[in-house]
C-alpha cells in the first residue's frame, strides 16, 4: 500500500499535546485531533505552566498546540519553556484573528514556534470550522513527521491524504550556466516562512535595487502585521501594495492576506494587480499566479527564491519561470522546517542552486548586486 501524507509508520501515531483553557474549544480540538488514526492527544491541559510539567513527563510529544491567551501562564511566555525542554518539538501557535493575537504569533514564531492556526469562532459557519479541521491535522501530520525527521509530502492542502509523499532520497538535478542579473526578485513561503524571510531580506548588508515580491500563505491582519514586522526588523520598506500601484525598484511588496498578487505591464510600466481569483493548492495568496505573472514581464530577468513551507506552491509557477529563462532557487531539506514547496521544486529540476537558509541571501545579493559590467 501507498504510505499517505504524515504516515507515522513504525513509531505509532503523532503525540500531541493540546493547551487550551477554553473548554470547549479543548474538546473541539481533542475530538478532531483523535478521529484521525494517526495522531494520538496524549494529554490535554489548561495552561502553559500544566504543559511545561505535562511535557516533562511525557518527552514522547512531539507536537504541541498551544494557546496565546490563558491563565497561570501564557502561550508566548511557555513557548521558550516548551522548547527548553525538548528542543525539537513542533509548536503551533492557536489564536483567534485579532491584530493583538496575530503580532504576538508572530513573535512566536520568531522565537521558534514552527507554524500557527487561527480558531474558528462561534460566528463562523460550519464548513469554516471544517476546513480549520482539515488544516488542523494536516499541520500536525506534516510537522510530526518533521519532528521525527521525515520528509514530508509536496502535496498540500484537504486532499493531502490522498497523495503519495516525496521521498526524502529523491534526486535533485541542478541545473547549469549563469544567472543573468535580475531586474525582479520574488520569494515564495508557507511553513517557517516569517523566520525565514527575516533571516534572508535583513542578509542582503544592502537595499536591492531590485523589486522584491513575496507570497507568504497567511491570512489577512497577519500580511499587515508581516510586512511591518519585514520592515523593522531588516531595514527594507515592505507593504501590502494596493491594486494598480506601480512597481518601483527597492521596495519590498508583500502579498496581502486573501489576494493572488499578481503583476502586469500598464502604460507606464510595471503595476502590481491584486486578485479574488480562485484558490490555488488550496491557497490566496499563492505562489504559482504570482510566478506565472512575473515570468511574462520579467522573463531571464527573473531570480526567485522558494522557502520552507508545506505544499508544493511553486512549482508549476516555477515552470514558467524556467521556460522563460528565468532562475529559482530553493531552501535545503536540512534548515527547512517543512521541506515541501523548496522539495517540490527542487526534486523537479527547476533549480540551479539548493542553499542552506543562511547562503541564500549571500546568493541573491551577489546576482542580482553585481555590477551589469
Amino acid at each position: 500500500m501507498a504510505s499517505t501524507v504524515g504516515a507515522a509508520g513504525d513509531n505509532g501515531p503523532y503525540r500531541v499535546m493540546v493547551v487550551e483553557d477554553a473548554t470547549v474549544i479543548r474538546a473541539m480540538l481533542n475530538r478532531t485531533l483523535e478521529q484521525d488514526p494517526l495522531i494520538e492527544v496524549v494529554t490535554s491541559v489548561i495552561n502553559g505552566e500544566m504543559a511545561v510539567s505535562s511535557l516533562q513527563r511525557n518527552p514522547e510529544i512531539e507536537v504541541v498546540l498551544l494557546d496565546i491567551d490563558m491563565p497561570v501562564m501564557d502561550g508566548l511566555t511557555a513557548l521558550p519553556k516548551i522548547l527548553e525542554v525538548k528542543p525539537e518539538a513542533k509548536v503551533i501557535m492557536n489564536s483567534t484573528l485579532t491584530r493583538a493575537n496575530a503580532d504576538v504569533t508572530l513573535r512566536a514564531l520568531a522565537m521558534g514556534a514552527a507554524d500557527y492556526l487561527t480558531k474558528p469562532s462561534s460566528s463562523q459557519e460550519l464548513r469554516s470550522a471544517e476546513a480549520f479541521a482539515r488544516e488542523l491535522t494536516e499541520k500536525v501530520k506534516v510537522l510530526g513527521a518533521a519532528c521525527r525527521g521525515h520528509a514530508p509530502s509536496p502535496v498540500a492542502g484537504p486532499r493531502a491524504e490522498s497523495a503519495k509523499p516525496a521521498p526524502a532520497t529523491a534526486a535533485i538535478s541542478l541545473r547549469g550556466g549563469v544567472p543573468q542579473q535580475p531586474t525582479a526578485i520574488a520569494i515564495g513561503s508557507s511553513t517557517g516562512g516569517p523566520q525565514a524571510l527575516f533571516k534572508v531580506l535583513g542578509g542582503f548588508g544592502a537595499r536591492p535595487r531590485q523589486p522584491v515580491f513575496i507570497t507568504q500563505h497567511m491570512p489577512p491582519t497577519f500580511t499587515t502585521l508581516l510586512a511591518e514586522h519585514i520592515g523593522r526588523q531588516t531595514g527594507l520598506p515592505c507593504h501590502e501594495p494596493d491594486d494598480g500601484e506601480a512597481v518601483v525598484g527597492g521596495q519590498v511588496y508583500l502579498a496581502p492576506g486573501d489576494r493572488h498578487m499578481l503583476v502586469e505591464i500598464g502604460d507606464g510600466g510595471a503595476v502590481i494587480r491584486l486578485s479574488d481569483g480562485p484558490q490555488e493548492n488550496f491557497c490566496r495568496p499563492a505562489v504559482d499566479p504570482m510566478l506565472r505573472s512575473l515570468a511574462k514581464v520579467y522573463g531571464a530577468r527573473l531570480l526567485v527564491a522558494i522557502l520552507t513551507g508545506m505544499g508544493a506552491d511553486g512549482r508549476e509557477g516555477g515552470r514558467s519561470v524556467v521556460e522563460a529563462g528565468g532562475t529559482i532557487i530553493a531552501q535545503d531539506e536540512e534548515s527547512s522546517v517543512v521541506w515541501g514547496m523548496p522539495g517540490a521544486v527542487a526534486t523537479a529540476g527547476l533549480c540551479s542552486a539548493v542553499l542552506p537558509l543562511a547562503e541564500i541571501a549571500p546568493y541573491i545579493s551577489k546576482v542580482a548586486m553585481r555590477s551589469a559590467a
